[in-house]
C-alpha cells in the first residue's frame, strides 16, 4: 500500500527530530525506507550517519551512496557533504575536480560553507590550479571583502 504524502512528511520529520535529538538508532530506523524511496533530506542524514557510525556500523559505501543521490537530488547541504567526500578522500577515492563540481553546485545555491571552501581551494592551490581571482570571487560571493 502506497503511504499518503502527508503520512511520508510525518515519517520524514519525525526522523529528522530523532537525528537532531541524536536518536542516531530511531532516526535510523525511521529515515532508512524514505532513503530508499529517494527522499533527498532522508538520503543526506543516512550518510551522515553510516559515515560517522552513529545508531549503526560505520558503511562508507552506503554513505557514499546516499550522500550522492541526495546531492544529484539538488540537495545543497549534500553536495556540499559529497564536494568533502572527494575533497577530504573519504568514503570515495580523493578528486580534487569532482569535489570543485560538488561544491559549486552547493555555492550556486548560495550555500556559504561551499563558497568559503572553494575561495580555499583556489587561493592553496588544493585540488585545482592556484587562482587567487577566483579564490577573491568565491570569498566576495561568501561575504568576506
Amino acid at each position: 500500500m502506497m503511504k499518503s504524502g502527508e503520512q511520508l512528511d510525518m515519517e520524514l520529520s519525525s526522523g529528522i527530530a530523532a537525528f537532531e535529538g541524536k536518536h542516531f538508532a530511531i532516526a535510523a530506523q525511521s529515515l532508512s525506507p524514505l532513503a530508499d524511496q529517494g527522499v533527498p533530506e532522508a538520503q543526506y542524514r543516512m550518510a551522515i550517519m553510516a559515515q560517522n557510525g552513529l545508531g549503526m556500523t560505520v558503511n562508507q559505501l552506503l554513505a557514499y551512496k546516499y550522500m550522492r543521490a541526495s546531492a544529484e537530488a539538488g540537495l545543497a547541504i549534500a553536495q556540499h557533504g559529497l564536494g568533502f567526500m572527494y575533497l577530504e578522500g573519504e568514503c570515495v577515492e580523493r578528486n580534487g575536480q569532482q569535489a570543485v563540481y560538488w561544491f559549486k553546485r552547493a555555492a550556486e545555491q548560495g550555500l556559504v560553507g561551499s563558497q568559503t571552501t572553494l575561495g580555499m581551494m583556489y587561493e592553496q592551490g588544493q585540488g585545482v590550479e592556484q587562482d587567487p581571482e577566483e579564490a577573491k570571487r568565491w570569498y566576495r560571493m561568501a561575504g568576506f571583502e
